[in-house]
């Protein structure tokens, strides 16, 4: 593997508690490692949250944790997340309009740019969603301004005018 392709790849695993501390640690420990790697948080955050909270409450089996993955291949984030209860494969529904749950793996799917589900060895099942990321801002060019506002105010130095665009003074 050469040193390009090594840098461009990264991951993240930690094992949770399958409980609604352990779906919150989640979050917050995604949260953070998107922020030392620089990525945007949204929608990923968003989505470690409901595939967390989907853990811990439909995935949980007493004494067994479950795993979240945060992996970074080229322009693509992939999260997973893989509890011991394989034998509940995720499904996205819409529920009732006045159900007070059960609209988590529909969120996932509006967020993700793909989705879905693999079973493990038994009795693991990994569900997981990719999520492109946007592409890395190049350096400014040397001598032109690099804030990246297009209405900037321009000064005239000869005869102290402000203006928006660049003209000639009087």
């Amino acid at each position: 593997m050469n040193q390009e392709t090594a840098a461009s790849i990264r991951n993240f695993s930690v094992l949770l508690s399958p409980t609604p501390r352990g779906a919150r640690l989640a979050r917050l420990l995604a949260t953070e490692q998107l922020r030392s790697w620089e990525l945007p948080l949204d929608p990923a955050v968003h989505i470690v949250a409901e595939l967390a909270a989907n853990a811990a409450t439909h995935g949980r089996v007493p004494g067994r944790d479950f795993r979240l993955t945060l992996y970074v291949v080229g322009g693509t984030l992939r999260i997973e997340v893989t509890d011991t209860r394989g034998d509940r494969p995720p499904c996205a529904q819409l529920p009732s309009a006045d159900a007070e749950s059960g609209r988590g793996l529909v969120l996932v799917d509006a967020l993700a740019d793909r989705w879905g589900a693999a079973p493990g060895p038994y009795p693991r099942k990994t569900v997981w969603a990719e999520v492109a990321l946007p592409e890395p801002v190049s350096a400014p060019e040397p001598g032109r301004p690099c804030c990246g506002a297009t209405g900037a105010l321009l000064l005239c130095s000869p005869c102290n005018h402000w203006s928006r665009v660049r003209t000639t003074c009087p």
